[in-house]
């Protein structure tokens, strides 16, 4: 790092101060499962719950997929969640993130009740009111999408699902021993405070910046291991696993089939849609209930695994290089 173009303060000493920390994941329930994710420094799992259970008090399986109504209410609920993102995550290391507050289930019903069938009021929407927050100015950061993801069931029956990231294609473009340098840098907010106050994702030595990654295990009524499923894609990554668990979940839909359906994403400004899909003839209807369309290429790379009968199917994202591969 010194010797790179530019040079930099990273230390022998920085890494080996470092270290790794267990954290227990956030979980909550859907329909009939439990879905349980990563917590803070990562949104990826408060954001994907906050939209499922936003969506809990409509009835998703009998819209189905394929009209505009389902994906309405979807857009509305990551609008609301990215709203709460903005506002109150970062390190709790370092701050009072109201993790519980965001994911109370009253809280939850209160937020819903602001998705209407309707039309409905351009974004931004203003972050909720949870309990114990602080009072925190947006976040603004610049994360980008590069991102890898694995999902893998052995024959034991233990399940992993693993999110990686170096930050933007080849991190930092650093390689050092073999290895390329994250920028993960580009996840903080590069606005410490406004209008007098902090931000909860500001850059702090120490600390541990603001991911999306979400990684996400689903387990059954009965508390087995359902469903094992993940995504890059920066921001956009609490979108593709949250569209993508509805699929499962509530449109009966085979991992392939969910990961396969054109992806819509709003994170609280433009209503996002996948070019080149069925969803751009669905522009003006989207933009007749009052979202700002914009029509944007797709880059997740969603992978699953999840129980099928008596064996196990999987799914890898079309989109990018991936493979089902099983004994």
């Amino acid at each position: 790092v010194a010797a790179a173009p530019g040079g930099g303060g990273l230390s022998l000493a920085d890494l080996a101060a470092y270290r790794a920390k267990p954290r227990e994941a956030v979980c909550g329930p859907y329909r009939k499962f439990r879905i349980c994710g990563m917590p803070p420094p990562s949104s990826g799992g408060i954001g994907v719950l906050q939209i499922l259970g936003m969506l809990e008090r409509f009835d998703m399986s009998a819209l189905g997929p394929g009209s505009v109504l389902p994906l309405h209410l979807l857009a509305q609920a990551e609008r609301l969640a990215f709203a709460d993102r903005n506002a109150y995550l970062g390190d709790t290391d370092f701050v009072p993130s109201p993790v519980a507050g965001l994911l109370e289930a009253r809280y939850l019903a209160g937020r819903a009740k602001q998705i209407r069938s309707g039309r409905i009021a351009p974004s931004p929407v203003p972050p909720g009111a949870p309990a114990r927050r602080a009072d925190f100015a947006p976040n603004a950061d610049i994360s980008l999408p590069s991102t890898s993801h694995f999902s893998i069931v052995d024959r034991d029956g233990n399940a992993v699902s693993m999110t990686s990231s170096v930050e933007a294609p080849f991190g930092s473009h650093v390689m050092a021993g073999g290895f390329f340098l994250n920028n993960q840098l580009t996840d903080f907010s590069f606005v410490p405070e406004a209008g007098g106050r902090p931000v909860a994702n500001a850059a702090a030595a120490g600390k541990r910046p603001l991911s999306s990654m979400a990684p996400v295990l689903v387990f059954g009524a009965e508390g087995g291991f359902y469903a094992s499923l993940g995504s890059p894609g920066g921001t956009r990554i609490i979108g593709y696993v949250a569209q993508t668990l509805v699929g499962l979940l509530d449109w009966k839909l085979d991992m392939q089939q969910a990961m396969d359906t054109p992806r819509l994403l709003n994170r609280n400004g433009p209503l996002e849609l996948e070019a080149g899909t069925a969803l751009e003839q669905l522009a003006p209807r989207f933009e007749a209930l009052g979202h700002t369309v914009e029509i944007q290429p797709v880059f997740s790379g969603l992978q699953g695994v999840r129980v099928a009968g008596d064996g196990l199917e999987g799914g890898a994202d079309r989109r990018r290089e991936g493979v089902v591969l099983g004994d």
